[in-house]
């Protein structure tokens, strides 16, 4: 009996230590870390193919006059690089790193839910597939900018639109099962002492991203539903002829789009959180104030969506009341970048590439911030609204906000994930590349959306032709970075110097007590959290 119990153990302790191989480990896999592999390396694809479409965007308007492709294929291709970049590349890529590093960091030995996180990551590929296939079909995909307004979308759209709905229901299905799982993982499997207020900030991060998911997410599905059912069923809820309101459905989608925007931002502050403090050797200033000013921005994003449309002809009242919870938001978001600062302060800092990333981060995003302060003042963006002005503000926080706080991730955590050391070399020739092409590519905006170029367009007036022209070739140059990227993470998953468990000095938390690369099952028992 004992041998046998023995052998059973054995087997039993073989299954969990050693990863099953070929495809169906990945197709089957309840595994948090092999869930979040492939998040991350779906979202660098989307990255990479919503990278393409922008690209055709910036070739387009690389000289004025029409160059390329007719103006319906560009405004197809205006909409669909938006969508993937949202809802293809930023979003599964926190997921990707929630997966893998929230049950680590909490001393969890995997997602709470296992089975519903593999079916919230295979459900996206046949979502982007979807929405994909309808550039092939009659009358080109969908072509009215990614925020799909009515009437745009519901009368003067081609068939793909129905195509676009669904795969938009699939993209907010998935979000809501990994919200629900991050969510009760982090509730429910913390190891024996860690308390809410010794959780890492990443896990803060997440944990509050997952609640703006939860809430705004289902927002969306009504939105696309009327959407659908206006178009192709006889309703009319955006059509003023049958009684309807355009503007309710802009009331709609910025409820939604709004939070949104958060949750494409908080967990960058989680990882700038982690690396800042890291990298400067000193523990994180003000941690209980980060994590108040989290939830602040999380309750106000619910109070702000109206600063959209300030064009729209809305009451002063109201705009005013806009005005102020948008310029609100500013002050725990001032918080945030004053504790980095005070964190750096007098820190033993060294510039490696994680670090380089996080600071590019905390300079652009705040100059990110304050483009959108500038946009949240009521009489002026009357002149901002609908220009490349708005553009550039955006890209600053998405780009060289989110996107950068990502790069930073993969490189600060790539030695745990592969047990490899990374090129340090080819990385730091990715970063400057990358922060070079990105000014030049969005810095330049500004000033033309000043002068007046609307966005969305695929030709201008002669007047824009030399700034649009830098603006491409920043956009080029910023493309071809990101295969840098791609070379350094290849390099480095398929070998080069073995990485220790703990391969950055200052980094403290439980992810770097685990050997590296981490092993296929973490934690069978709970560490002890002092």
């Amino acid at each position: 009996m004992s041998s046998a119990a023995g052998t059973m153990d054995h087997h039993d302790h073989d299954h969990h230590h050693h990863a099953p191989s070929g495809i169906t480990r990945w197709l089957f896999t309840t595994n948090h870390k092999d869930i979040g592999s492939m998040y991350l390396w779906f979202s660098f694809i989307m990255f990479l193919l919503g990278g393409s479409m922008a690209l055709v965007i910036r070739a387009e308007l690389f000289q004025p006059g029409l160059q390329l492709v007719d103006p319906h294929f560009f405004n197809q291709m205006t909409t669909v690089h938006g969508l993937i970049m949202v809802f293809g590349a930023v979003m599964p890529a926190f997921t990707g790193l929630a997966n893998w590093m929230v049950p680590m960091m909490i001393g969890a030995p995997d997602m709470a839910l296992p089975r519903m996180n593999n079916w919230s990551f295979w459900i996206l590929p046949f979502a982007f597939a979807i929405l994909l296939a309808s550039l092939f079909m009659e009358g080109g995909g969908p072509a009215f900018g990614w925020t799909f307004y009515a009437p745009l979308s519901t009368t003067y759209s081609s068939d793909s639109t129905a195509l676009f709905v669904f795969s938009v229901h699939i993209m907010g299905i998935s979000s809501i099962m990994g919200a629900i799982n991050v969510i009760v993982t982090i509730m429910n499997m913390r190891a024996p002492g860690m308390t809410y207020m010794k959780m890492p900030l990443f896990v803060w991060t997440w944990f509050i991203t997952a609640f703006l998911l939860i809430a705004v997410m289902p927002v969306l599905a009504g939105a696309v539903t009327m959407v659908l059912t206006d178009k192709y069923f006889g309703t009319s809820f955006f059509d003023a002829a049958g009684g309807g309101d355009p503007v309710m459905f802009q009331h709609i989608f910025w409820f939604f789009g709004h939070p949104e925007v958060y949750i494409m931002i908080l967990p960058s502050f989680g990882i700038v959180s982690a690396i800042i403090p890291a990298f400067s050797r000193k523990p994180l200033f003000g941690y209980a104030s980060m994590v108040y000013a989290t939830a602040a921005i999380a309750g106000l994003s619910f109070l702000v969506w109206a600063h959209h449309m300030f064009t729209t002809g809305m009451p002063v009242a109201a705009a005013l009341f806009f005005m102020y919870c948008t310029m609100l938001i500013s002050v725990p978001t001032g918080v945030k970048v004053f504790n980095w600062v005070a964190t750096m302060w007098r820190g033993s800092i060294s510039f490696e590439t994680p670090m380089l990333f996080a600071l590019a981060f905390v300079i652009l995003f705040t100059i990110g911030g304050f483009s959108g302060l500038m946009l949240a003042i009521t009489p002026v963006d009357f002149q901002y609204h609908d220009t490349y002005f708005v553009v550039a503000h955006f890209h600053y926080v998405l780009v060289s906000g989110a996107i950068f706080s990502i790069m930073a991730a993969a490189y600060y955590w790539l030695p745990k994930w592969t047990g490899h050391m990374y090129n340090e070399t080819l990385a730091k020739w990715h970063f400057w590349c990358s922060l070079i092409s990105v000014n030049v590519l969005f810095f330049p905006m500004h000033f033309v959306g000043l002068a007046g170029m609307p966005r969305r367009i695929p030709d201008y007036a002669l007047q824009f032709a030399d700034i649009n022209q830098i603006v491409s070739i920043g956009a080029f140059a910023f493309g071809l970075s990101q295969l840098i990227f791609l070379a350094v993470v290849v390099k480095c998953v398929r070998g080069g110097e073995k990485a220790p468990a703990k391969p950055w000095e200052g980094a403290t938390g439980l992810e770097w007590t685990v050997p590296s690369p981490a092993p296929y099952h973490t934690f069978d028992t709970p560490p002890e959290v002092k």
